[in-house]
């Protein structure tokens, strides 16, 4: 008691005052005698045992004679408890434990027929509780600042009017140091405070589903973090190519991410450059993250169908985060189509081209890809590198001896980032695309060896990585079946709304 005695004198006057009125309100429904209270115990003749209470009958009792519940703690505006919303507990949590006390050291006197019924006592004290919350929140002010262009966390808490201890204190905090030293502009602070300008609160978006929440227990800052709950649906999108790729695919509403992790799927077996033609079309399913109903971001396409030139190609994403074909056939060849992101073909594999400088006939026995200088080559397979080297008509350039097979050459570099006897792997950065050599514009002349015979790049039928492995094989063929079924679902639905 001592302990709530010096609790209540820290407090302010608004609250001291507050809190009295609410005691004595308790207090006053308590102690009000009841109208017409009868003795429910009679010293009269037998005639009268008619007036005692009887067996198996329900009557109506005070507050006084019966447990309250405590009234379930309520949040802020801002979803989280003050100190105010702690202190106010604790003082419905005394009054509940006085009636309990009361309970016992009153008499059966205290029943009566017109006392009001327990449920609307209790919804008065609840509702005198929270009128007495909402004129404490009157007491606090939320504030917003927004990050201004260099901007420090320093310069932000001097505009809000706290002291430099506030942010000595609050970067302490491991949460705190990590996010909050590190705000960019455009970003936003939430300060709560008291009515005498001391800090209460503070809160920071971390991201689009975690809040950083800083408040003030016991003279010392804590923080925590509230993370909204992300839920996982998925999305069909189809489309059919009428002039490229990419306007279809952003037609239909896809991500330029998703575009890109499509065209990686089928791109070993589709040349999206130059391959798709009018007509082709192509549906996925995908996943889609959300939180509070509002839309995160996409994610992982689960399966996919891609009809190019009359051929048909399939894509399952399996627990291994790989991709397959609907047979389970890895979607991950042994080489790249092509090894760098290019505009268009110069000059295609022709064994009795005209050379453009000399002007004889001499075979052309690679592809030569057009993109900007400075463009990444990657390596088309794993392999290891034979040469790397440079002279007047190569330029820079990269030789790779993937096995006894199979020989890939990379020429007119601008730079090489491998060196020769270093082992490399499928789609790492060998150097990148340039004009060095005799050479006419910037381009990358590229090579692929079977046998020690030049086959053309671009028509040469590439070799299959390992399939899926024989013990995931049947819960893989379940999964492809169920997605494959959706998605053929999804298309027949879609076709049957479009008619």
């Amino acid at each position: 008691m001592a302990k709530l005695i010096t609790l209540f004198k820290l407090l302010p006057k608004a609250h001291q005052i507050i809190i009295s009125v609410l005691a004595v309100f308790t207090l006053v429904i308590l102690m009000i005698p009841a109208d017409n209270a009868q003795a429910s115990k009679q010293t009269g003749n037998a005639n009268e045992q008619t007036d005692e209470l009887a067996l198996n009958t329900r009557y109506q009792v005070p507050l006084s004679q019966r447990t309250p519940t405590a009234p379930s703690r309520r949040s802020s505006t801002d979803g989280t408890d003050t100190e105010d919303d702690r202190i106010l507990a604790e003082h419905l949590a005394n009054q509940t434990r006085l009636v309990k006390t009361q309970k016992h050291t009153q008499g059966q006197d205290d029943i009566t027929q017109d006392t009001p019924p327990y449920d609307e006592q209790v919804a008065e004290v609840e509702q005198a509780i929270d009128q007495a919350k909402a004129e404490l929140r009157q007491d606090h002010k939320i504030e917003y600042y927004e990050v201004a262009k260099g901007d420090t966390l320093g310069g932000l808490f001097n505009r809000a009017g706290l002291t430099p201890k506030d942010v000595y204190d609050i970067t302490q905090l491991p949460l705190a140091k990590k996010n909050l030293l590190k705000i960019m502009p455009g970003e936003e602070i939430a300060i709560t405070k008291s009515q005498d300008e001391k800090l209460v609160q503070l809160s920071y978006q971390m991201s689009k589903i975690e809040k950083l929440i800083i408040d003030k227990k016991d003279g010392k800052y804590h923080e925590q973090v509230e993370k909204k709950q992300v839920e996982t649906r998925t999305a069909f999108i189809e489309a059919k190519i009428s002039s490229n790729f990419w306007n279809a695919a952003a037609s239909a509403g896809l991500s330029a991410n998703h575009i890109m992790q499509l065209a990686n799927i089928f791109g070993w077996d589709v040349d999206f450059a130059l391959d798709i033609r009018k007509g082709d079309h192509f549906a996925l399913i995908f996943e889609q993250e959300y939180a509070d109903g509002q839309f995160l971001r996409d994610g992982n396409i689960l399966a996919a169908e891609f009809y190019n030139q009359g051929d048909r190609y399939t894509a399952v994403r399996y627990t291994d985060g790989e991709y397959y074909s609907e047979e389970g056939n890895s979607m991950r060849k042994a080489f790249l189509r092509s090894p760098v992101d290019f505009k268009y073909v110069s000059s295609n594999f022709n064994p009795r081209r005209l050379h453009p400088v000399t002007g004889q006939v001499k075979a052309h026995r690679g592809v030569d890809y057009v993109a900007a200088i400075g463009t990444p080559i990657k390596a088309a397979g794993k392999g290891k590198v034979i040469k790397s080297s440079y002279n007047k008509y190569n330029g820079n350039y990269v030789f790779i001896k993937h096995n006894d097979t199979y020989t890939t050459k990379y020429l007119h570099l601008n730079k090489r980032k491998v060196k020769q006897g270093q082992t490399v792997k499928q789609g790492q950065i060998i150097g990148t695309l340039g004009r060095t050599g005799r050479v006419t514009g910037a381009h990358l002349h590229y090579e692929f060896i079977v046998n020690g015979v030049h086959r053309n790049p671009r028509t040469v039928k590439l070799p299959k990585s390992t399939p899926i492995a024989k013990a995931e094989k049947a819960k893989f063929k379940q999964l492809s079946a169920q997605l494959m079924a959706k998605l053929k679902s999804n298309q027949q639905q879609q076709l049957a709304s479009s008619e």
